[in-house]
């Protein structure tokens, strides 16, 4: 039959936390397994140890935003409110069911006031990382990079357009070294000096957010945005780099230089990288082979012009540095330009009764030329590798592994936008993005691995247990000898 409702209770209940916690909870495997000492020892220089109110505990502070991130909860007015009901919060914090929480406004204020500029957020990821490494989760050797775009606070029609000087790539020095020694070994005079005015180019400054990038990319959303490059391990996906750009910057421009400081500053002996095709330059190619590092890159179908050879079906002859085009003809070194490719171009005696010049050129004077960079014997080398068996295992993971971990920070973490304005709030984000979505993989890594020991060793277990009981009734006339039967 159906009862009426009881009435609410309003009778007097002795409950602890502990009890009301499930063992199994995110929030306790991470308790048990990630010690959050250090953030105070870190920022103990930024408080003042003798004067002032008593500050917000910066372990229970940074533990309140890792809940943020962790369970995809984008607003810090909402975490407030959120741990105020939720018992597992009040206990991961080690507030009791009375204690106040703390107010909104203390997060943007210790974050605008204390933190800025400590780099604090680095220093939270690095250790999370070196305590993967500690546990033996990241293998250290195999690793996979991309970039993510998130969306930036800013409205992509409120802009005004800008005339900057454009930032010299860093490799620049070492490839005018390049292009002037090819130059002499070709019998080449040095190029002229530059003009001494840097190049300039017109870009687009959000009003809202001047330090994000306005982002046109094929196949991606237009406006303003970040890119979020990360690196992560092929052991367990776990995230050992985490970098922000304006989305203007390309993904090869800073990559080289995340990949030497994870190895300066975790000790990795890096063998091969999985990359998309973006990072496919010849710089890249070039770093990679002189780190010793095993390189695979993905394939980009090159543009094409229907109608028209492809540039593969000119055939470049190392020894006699010359091109051979599809009738046989040779297309013959000419130059070397300031932007490292040499230019080889074909005879227009020879091209113009051509049966097949249709399809090779139209230009005016009926030349063909085909460049090529003075480091293209490196991409050539490292494209190879993608065509071989363990570089096809090895890119397949690709997707396992990097994709994988993008997919759950902005499916799960809340990373499809910034929640800030500007480039070193935006990082702070992603680093402790990052930095949650280690702790949840490591502690649920942790928790498996100590499950499956407690399985293997429950035999032995049951058995000492059984010894113990015949020892401890041995007075009251059990016999010994069974109880070594059963171990």
């Amino acid at each position: 039959m159906l009862k009426p409702p009881a009435p609410h209770q309003h009778c007097l209940e002795v409950v602890t936390l502990e009890e009301l916690v499930p063992v199994d909870h995110l929030l306790r495997l991470i308790d048990r397994h990630l010690p959050f000492d250090f953030i105070r020892d870190a920022t103990a220089h930024l408080y003042c140890a003798d004067n002032g109110r008593p500050a917000v505990d910066p372990v229970q502070l940074f533990k309140m935003l890792f809940i943020g991130y962790l369970f995809g909860i984008r607003s810090e007015r909402q975490l407030v409110r959120e741990i105020q009901v939720n018992v597992a919060y009040r206990w991961f914090l080690g507030l009791s069911l009375t204690d106040r929480v703390i107010d909104a406004s203390t997060f943007s204020q210790n974050r605008r006031r204390r933190f800025a500029g400590t780099g604090i957020e680095q220093t939270i990821f690095d250790r999370i990382v070196e305590a993967a490494i500690e546990h033996g989760l990241i293998g250290g050797r195999v690793f996979y990079s991309d970039s993510t775009h998130l969306k930036a606070s800013a409205n992509k029609n409120r802009h005004d357009v800008h005339r900057v000087e454009q930032t010299p790539a860093a490799y620049l020095a070492e490839l005018e070294a390049a292009v002037e020694a090819d130059r002499a070994d070709h019998g080449k005079p040095p190029l002229p000096p530059a003009d001494g005015n840097p190049p300039t180019r017109d870009i687009k400054l959000s009003r809202t957010d001047p330090e994000a990038g306005y982002m046109v990319r094929d196949g991606k959303p237009t406006g303003f945005f970040y890119l979020d490059h990360r690196t992560v391990d092929s052991q367990h996906a776990l995230i050992t780099d985490i970098h922000v750009t304006p989305a203007s910057v390309h993904d090869s421009v800073p990559y080289l230089d995340r990949l030497d400081r994870m190895r300066r500053r975790f000790g990795f002996t890096v063998g091969a990288v999985g990359l998309d095709a973006g990072y496919f330059t010849p710089a890249i190619c070039k770093g990679l082979i002189e780190r010793d590092i095993y390189g695979v890159i993905g394939y980009r179908r090159p543009n094409h012009r229907e109608g028209y050879f492809y540039k593969r079906d000119y055939v470049y002859d190392p020894e006699q540095d010359v091109y051979l085009c599809p009738n046989g003809q040779r297309l013959a070194y000419r130059t070397t330009n300031r932007q490292g490719y040499r230019e080889y171009a074909s005879s227009p005696t020879q091209c113009a009764h051509c049966p097949i010049k249709g399809q090779c050129t139209k230009s005016a004077n009926g030349v063909k030329v085909v460049i090529r960079h003075v480091w293209e014997d490196h991409k050539e080398a490292v494209d190879a590798h993608r065509l071989t068996e363990a570089g096809r295992r090895l890119y397949k993971r690709r997707k396992e592994t990097v994709e994988r971990s993008f997919a759950d920070a902005k499916e799960l973490h809340g990373h499809r936008y910034a929640r800030f304005r500007g480039l070193a709030k935006v990082r702070a984000q992603a680093l402790l993005a990052g930095a949650c979505q280690n702790m949840k993989k490591m502690a649920r890594l942790l928790a498996r691995a100590a499950a499956r020991l407690l399985r293997a060793l429950q035999p032995a277990r049951t058995a000492i247990g059984l010894f113990q009981i015949r020892l401890h009734d041995l007075a009251g006339g059990w016999l010994l000898r069974p109880a070594f039967h059963h171990v």
